[in-house]
């Protein structure tokens, strides 16, 4: 028995005398396949690693279930291709005396599956692309020492005139059985299936059905205030002449939708581009202004009168009508939700300018449909009794509204050491200016009371906004593809927030979701990156739209620890939601 015992040492230490003479290096071999011959720039080349790992041992898998084991990695040794997706086949649970839970990990032959970012920038040419495999190495006795082992990818890049080619295609359709969809990872669009599954007439009457429910929207939300302020301060308030005002906004808001339809069909653009454009931003804030002027009886928008008689005598207001309307297709444009996402990216599909200019009129006839109702209601103002000076009170009021909102669409651009106040103090020099300085209509008991409160709610929602709080937010670390895939490479888990500055629920989402104590505290399992597109023309921000597929804004991306992208929030979501949405992702 002592001799069997002594013969066993020594086979194990021989074991493990061998082992130290066989070097890690020498455990694991890799062979770097590409699916394509050439590939275009602003692309993704799927590439395969064919992983050997020699009989009797094995290595641990990109997530082995211990912390102190040390996972297996792919990168490229080369910043100018980035690894956008990388996925790992199904590892073994293995039983070890050293962890009281199975240990994840890879045997045999494995194959990796990647996409390699191809930027649009990059030079035509031929590369090569150092993969580095990253591995730590066991059998039942020992473990080696991490190592590494390396191919090179040889890769030509070419012009769109060239055609590429497939290859490799069998090693590729054993991949695509175990991981291609998860790679791909595209969700069906149901906006787009929907539309695709009716004819025209049923497609056009449910995005007519879209546009009513866009209403209910943030982006919308400005619209109210400022077409009460507009129709509220016409003259008369004849129906006919209100209706024909209701019409013209209309016809504006469908005319800016129709355009963006078009350029959208022709170049899949980011929706809501043109807010980020710092003339577009300053040419709307200077109309806000100018209508804000008009209730303040500086001027009245109107027509030539040859003009004015061919289109039934309609007096002033038909032309700031028609541009009230442009302006706010443009204000509302942006951020209105999945939805208009969804259509967007299904009228860039069909490149059909014709298609794309009748879906988004028909859209915004939707969403200005309620604005219609509500210029013939705002205007009846004019018809309640006693009408007097008290009239031009209630213009001053909604004039200093649209003032306000010129300054709201102003802010992206101003400097960061007034945001935050200048919108309070306008709104408390405006409260002080109603209560002490205008003394229009200030005859009328109602209405004088109604201006009192009306300014004290506005000094009070303005001093609360101006006081010092510490807004508790998630951990957010500034974007770069170097933090990116170093996360993806350490198996982080990540929650990235594409956000612009005039993006309504973008400031929603922080407000109201990423404020709340249950998500903060749920977010530290997660690295939590903000991306600034307010700039969408940007070179770089163009880079990072077409890298994840942004559309508009919001956009928040979850991915779980592999990688993947697993959860994508186009638009406002409650708390509760997110919570749930992040409690799950592993």
């Amino acid at each position: 028995m002592k001799f069997f015992k002594f013969f066993i040492s020594i086979f194990l230490f021989s074991t493990v005398l061998f082992a130290q003479f066989e070097t890690a290096a020498d455990l694991v071999k890799i062979k770097v396949i590409s699916s394509q011959d050439k590939v275009h720039p602003n692309s993704l080349l799927k590439v395969a690693v064919k992983v050997n790992i020699k009989e009797i041992w094995h290595i641990n898998s990109d997530n082995p279930n211990e912390d102190f084991l040390i996972g297996t990695k792919v990168i490229t040794k080369d910043e100018k291709f980035p690894i956008a997706k990388l996925i790992f086949p199904p590892a073994k649970e293995m039983n070890f005396e050293f962890s009281e839970k199975p240990v994840s990990v890879f045997d045999g032959e494995i194959i990796v599956g990647l996409l390699i970012n191809i930027d649009k920038e990059l030079p035509l040419g031929n590369y090569k692309i150092p993969i580095q495999f990253q591995y730590q190495a066991c059998n039942d006795q020992i473990c080696m020492p991490p190592s590494s082992v390396n191919d090179t990818l040889k890769i030509a890049v070419v012009g769109s005139e060239t055609t590429i080619n497939q290859i490799n295609e069998d090693d590729f359709k054993n991949l695509s059985l175990s991981v291609s969809a998860e790679i791909q990872k595209k969700k069906e669009d149901p906006i787009a299936s929907t539309l695709e599954s009716t004819g025209l007439f049923l497609s056009l009457f449910f995005v007519f059905l879209g546009g009513l429910a866009l209403n209910l929207t943030p982006c919308v939300y400005p619209l109210i205030p400022i077409t009460i302020g507009y129709f509220g301060g016409q003259s008369e308030g004849r129906t006919g002449k209100l209706f024909l005002l209701g019409i013209l906004y209309l016809l504006g808001m469908a005319f800016t939708y129709s355009v963006i339809g078009v350029v959208t069909s022709l170049s899949g653009a980011v929706f809501g581009m043109l807010m980020q454009n710092i003339f577009v931003i300053i040419g709307i804030a200077l109309l806000f202004v100018l209508l804000s002027l008009s209730q303040f009886g500086v001027y009245e928008f109107k027509l030539p009168d040859s003009l004015v008689a061919k289109v039934g005598g309609a007096k002033g207001g038909v032309s700031g009508a028609f541009f009230m309307g442009l302006t706010m297709g443009i204000v509302a444009a942006p951020c209105i939700g999945p939805f208009v996402l969804g259509l967007v990216t299904y009228v860039a599909a069909k490149g059909d300018p014709y298609y794309g200019f009748l879906m988004f009129f028909v859209l915004a006839i939707g969403l200005g449909l309620p604005y219609l109702f509500l210029a013939l209601f705002s205007g009846k103002i004019k018809k309640l009794p006693r009408a007097g000076e008290w009239m031009e009170g209630v213009k001053h009021i909604f004039g200093f509204l649209l003032l306000a909102m010129a300054i709201y669409f102003l802010m992206p651009i101003l400097p960061k050491s007034i945001q935050e106040f200048i919108l309070p103090v306008f709104g408390i020099l405006s409260a002080v200016f109603l209560l002490f300085v205008d003394k229009k209509g200030s005859n009328v008991k109602a209405f004088r009371f109604f201006k009192i409160i009306f300014s004290v709610i506005v000094v009070i929602i303005s001093v609360y906004s101006l006081s010092p709080t510490k807004k508790e937010s998630p951990a957010w670390k500034t974007f770069s593809k170097a933090n990116y895939q170093q996360s993806i490479l350490n198996n982080e888990m990540m929650i990235i927030d594409f956000y612009a500055d005039w993006c309504i629920p973008c400031k929603e989402l922080d407000a109201l979701t990423f404020s709340d104590p249950r998500v903060i505290e749920e977010s530290k399992r997660f690295s939590c990156y903000k991306v600034d597109m307010t700039q969408t023309l940007s070179d770089e921000t163009e880079k990072l739209r077409n890298m994840f597929n942004i559309i508009g804004m919001p956009t928040v991306l979850i991915i779980n620890s592999k990688g993947e992208e697993v959860e994508r929030l186009t638009g406002f979501v409650s708390a509760e939601e997110f919570l749930k949405l992040i409690q799950k992702v592993n």
